[in-house]
């Protein structure tokens, strides 16, 4: 009986507790204010040229090959022959060979 009665209070004083931190919050309306940059849709000349490549040389080679010779052939199996496949070895797979009946 007094351990119940103990959670009963302490839930009441967690509630009390609720509802006076709640009362801190305003129920006033605030106004929401998008700022405006007029300044982003001004013309403006474009800026001067920056090299990104500060101190690197231009390597160069004769005899490139094409991309076509050096990347692997990937060949995939389209979905219905690999389902056709699957189905054939399903319809030769070994049988069972006894029937049971209960």
């Amino acid at each position: 009986m007094k351990k119940t009665l103990f959670t009963l209070c302490l839930f009441c004083a967690t509630g009390a507790f609720g509802q006076m931190a709640a009362s801190v919050l305003t129920s006033e309306t605030q106004r929401i204010e998008v700022p405006s940059h007029e300044q982003h849709a001004v013309q403006q000349p474009m800026g001067e040229e920056k090299n990104l490549l500060v101190g690197s040389n231009n390597i160069s080679g004769k005899g490139a090959r094409p991309l076509w010779e050096l990347a692997p052939v990937h060949y995939e199996t389209p979905l219905g022959d690999s389902a056709r496949m699957l189905r054939k070895q399903h319809n030769e797979a070994k049988k069972a060979e006894i029937v049971w009946e209960n």
